[in-house]
């Protein structure tokens, strides 16, 4: 049986860097599961692998899907499974790497077959979320369909309106439709590693990476994603940065204070990402960043 690798861990926990790393090793190509690193127009808020690493090695769905388009965990699985088996038919290694937990329990548990909802009931629903304001929606929600409460993160938008859509037309919850997935792969073909980070350490990388890439040209990177005039309900608002440099570019603050509040924003993120691993992916190996040197010297496939 064909093994795949799959690799996760909170954001600046260095799984870009240990990938490749692992890749070289074993002959492997690398494939994103990060739902904001799929966006072509943002590079640098998005800290998308430079071009010593794709060098190196080949990666896929990095950059490749327009932020006025949207994309959902099941584009990312069609297309996931095309990269995986044209990966295993050139003899070579499948690695999945990624913070986005949804996208990996998409590809180890599959992904339920939910009822279309009809148009004219999904746009009446966003323009009912854009009239309330994301907030009172959210407290809509929970009422309607209560299994939502702690499984989405009360600020996203379009998993917000995907829940509420589901339930109100199907009357069944997203999270019940869930249920019923089935993956193409089998439990044991998946090797499973989580780099399990100190929060502490993490939050160190963090600040220093907000130092290091935010300035000119993230802010004209902003700046070019505005001229795009971006529809509210898509994902990619919620790219971390594009809020808080709009509010710099406002002059609501400084420089010094936006990097603070990437920074923040990015670790409330690794927060989220870390609790998620802690409900979804407890049946994972994890290693710390002195284990990873270790892990790959010894790995055999």
């Amino acid at each position: 049986m064909s093994k795949i690798i799959l690799i996760s861990g909170p954001t600046a926990s260095g799984k870009s860097q240990f990938a490749v790393r692992l890749a070289k090793k074993i002959n492997g190509e690398i494939i994103n599961a990060d739902s904001m690193q799929i966006y072509k127009e943002i590079k640098i808020l998005n800290t998308r692998p430079n071009k010593k690493l794709t060098n190196k090695i080949k990666h896929h769905l990095y950059g490749f899907h327009s932020v006025k388009k949207t994309f959902s965990a099941g584009h990312w699985l069609k297309l996931t499974n095309k990269s995986i088996k044209n990966i295993l038919d050139r003899k070579k290694i499948p690695i999945v790497v990624g913070g986005t937990g949804l996208y990996f329990k998409s590809l180890t548990d599959g992904l339920a077959r939910i009822p279309q909802v009809p148009e004219k009931i999904r746009k009446g629903i966003i323009n009912h979320q854009n009239k309330i304001g994301q907030k009172k929606f959210f407290k809509e929600l929970l009422k309607l369909d209560p299994k939502c409460k702690n499984r989405i993160d009360p600020e996203d938008i379009q998993r917000s309106i995907r829940a509420f859509e589901v339930k109100k037309f199907s009357g069944v919850s997203l999270f019940d439709w869930f249920k019923k997935t089935k993956s193409n792969y089998e439990k044991d073909q998946f090797i499973k590693i989580y780099l399990d980070i100190p929060r502490e350490e993490i939050l160190k990388k963090i600040k220093a990476r907000c130092q290091k890439i935010i300035g000119n040209r993230s802010i004209k990177e902003v700046i070019n994603f505005n001229k795009l005039k971006i529809k509210k309900n898509l994902s990619s608002n919620k790219i971390i940065g594009i809020f808080e440099t709009n509010e710099y570019l406002a002059k609501k603050y400084g420089l010094i204070e936006l990097k603070e509040k990437i920074s923040i924003k990015t670790r409330q993120y690794a927060k989220r990402q870390a609790t998620w691993a802690r409900g979804h992916m407890s049946d994972w190996t994890r290693l710390s960043e002195i284990e990873t040197k270790n892990y790959i010297k010894k790995f055999k496939y």
